[in-house]
This record gives structure tokens, sequence and C-alpha cells, in this order.
């Protein structure tokens, strides 16, 4: 069984804004930087190698965690959102009404335009899995929330047109397994990164 321990980027100024990323490559702010360099793996994952996602704010993460030989992993980006990013949610409900209700209905196949669907993330990801199942090499991934939610969905059946099955922590890690084809499947979810605080004296 090979094993892959998944977790998202640290902060960035465009997330503590509500601003959508997609592919925009912004790197992390310096209050990510500084919980980012608080992060620490628990020391059962230390045989796992890493890699990151190419973008700049997955491979500072890394870096600040301990993980500056991670791998740059192009399969690991984030969902494309095309002409959306930089735009919030609430903006892009507003401006679009029903017709964003209705992409956002489509779940799996909710689209952007000039962008991804998760089912296309999902695409590029399985057979990244297939050759981690094949390698039988454990991995860490720091990623985004979008392939995170993909791969969740892709273990559970999960069509994203309603909630989640299982809410996921947005500053943890999860823990996938594979099959010998690459389909994953939930081993732990919502493992803490930051080490519990200093009991008071």
């Amino acid at each position: 069984m090979t094993f892959l321990l998944m977790l998202r980027h640290a902060p960035t100024a465009w997330n503590e804004a509500g601003r959508i990323q997609g592919r925009t490559d912004e790197p992390l702010s310096a209050s990510g930087r500084a919980l980012a360099a608080r992060w620490r793996i628990s020391a059962r994952f230390g045989d796992f190698s890493w890699t990151s996602s190419p973008l700049a704010r997955c491979r500072e993460t890394a870096r600040l965690m301990g993980g500056s030989d991670a791998a740059v992993e192009p399969r690991l980006i984030e969902m494309a959102w095309g002409a959306w990013e930089g735009c919030t949610l609430a903006s892009l409900r507003r401006e679009h009404g029903a017709a964003m209700a209705a992409n956002e209905a489509r779940g799996l196949d909710f689209t952007p335009p000039g962008g991804e669907s998760p089912r296309m993330v999902q695409m590029r990801l399985l057979p990244y899995f297939a050759e981690i199942a094949a390698e039988a090499r454990p991995r860490i991934a720091v990623t985004h929330r979008g392939v995170i939610r993909a791969t969740l969905a892709l273990a559970t059946g999960w069509d994203m047109k309603a909630e989640a099955p299982v809410k996921i922590a947005r500053y943890a890690a999860h823990l996938f397994s594979f099959s010998p084809a690459g389909t994953p499947r939930i081993e732990r979810l919502n493992i803490p990164l930051q080490p519990p605080p200093l009991s008071a004296a």
C-alpha cells in the first residue's frame, strides 16, 4: 500500500481577501510565511519524500516546513479559474446570478470561463496517483484546496453537488492510500500541522 499525505499551502494575501487564485502565482503573505514556519509534519511521516505544486505559494510552504528538496509536480497545480481569477465568489454570484447558480449546481462539471472543472482536475490527477501506486514510494504533496477536494471526491464518490461528505480543514494534512490502479482511499483526514501549544507553567 502506498500513501500520499496532502496539505494545502499557507495563506496568501488573496486568501486573506477571499479572492480566487487558481493558477495566479501569488506568494505567501507575511502571516502565511510565519504560519508555515511553525507547521511541522508528524515524525511518523519522516520517510515520505516531498513534492509540491509548481506555484510559489506551495513551494515556499514546503521550504518553510523543511521540504526544501521538494520535487515540483505540475499535476498538483490548482484548478484553473480562467477569467474569474482575482474575483470573489460573492461578487461572481451577484454579477452572474442564476447563471452562476446553475454552473455551481453542475458539481464536478462546474467550469469557470477559460478554466477547468473539478472533473478535469481529477483526470490529470489519476495518472499521477497510478504512478505513485506503482512506485510504492510514500510522498508528501503541498498542493491546493481544489486538488484536495478533487481527491476527496475520487475517494468517496462525492459529485460536489451537495456539501462534502467529510469536512476538510483548510490548514491540515490528509492521508490517502491507493489501489494498484491509483484510486485514492481515505486513511485519515484533518491531521493537525501545528504542534499543540505548551501548557502554562
